[in-house]
């Protein structure tokens, strides 16, 4: 059986969540307590390198690190990765764009607000977060203004990698009236069968306050 280590509240947790749920794949989930420094144990180093989570072991000491990569993983041979060249690439495309410009520039800036921790940051640092986060939404809005999803007409696994932090931006501090083709981009993403509405709060975590 597949086994995730797994943070809850992490929106890059909830992706793998999201397409195990939309696949239908039995899974055993191992809580990882990030902020008491589990994550950064020699044992759990060994899976991840970089000690973040999610991870995923496809099979007894085989690891998986990166939410995406484990995304492309589990989506191969499905509709929600094409197998098409160019549609293929274009996924990749928007898999990387939210590795740059959403999940550490509106990614940051939620769990700063959400965690406490924004006060604790330079006016400078939260003034640069915000203006990328704000390119980030307009990017988007442009594109989605005359299509459906990101990719070809169809919901994939660049839908799930961009929502996850994206559509929680009014949780950055980010307003989102601005953005109507994004907002009902978020709407369609939701109206999938199978979507994985439950998310967790960093208030069940009473250790969130550290830093990492």
């Amino acid at each position: 059986m597949l086994r995730l280590y797994d943070y809850l509240p992490s929106q890059n947790a909830w992706k793998v969540r999201l397409l195990l749920n939309h696949l239908g794949l039995q899974y055993e989930r191992v809580p990882v307590s990030i902020f008491e420094g589990e994550s950064h144990t020699d044992a759990y180093l060994e899976k991840n390198p970089a000690g973040a989570v999610p991870v995923l072991e496809v099979e007894p000491g085989r690891f998986i690190a990166e939410s995406n990569a484990i995304l492309c993983y589990l989506a191969e041979g499905t509709s929600y990765l094409p197998a098409n060249r160019f549609e293929r690439a274009q996924v990749m495309q928007w898999l990387l764009f939210e590795q740059s410009y959403v999940e550490p520039q509106i990614g940051s800036l939620r769990y700063w607000t959400l965690t406490g921790k924004l006060a604790k940051r330079s006016d400078d640092m939260v003034a640069g977060k915000r203006a990328y986060s704000l390119r980030a939404l307009a990017a988007l809005e442009r594109h989605l203004a005359a299509r459906r999803f990101l990719v070809s007409e169809r919901y994939t696994i660049a839908d799930m990698a961009v929502y996850a932090y994206a559509a929680h931006a009014d949780e950055a501090g980010l307003h989102l009236e601005r953005y109507p083709a994004f907002r009902a981009w978020i709407g369609r993403v939701e109206a999938q069968t199978g979507f994985l509405g439950e998310r967790f709060p960093y208030s069940i975590d009473p250790y969130a306050s550290r830093e990492l």
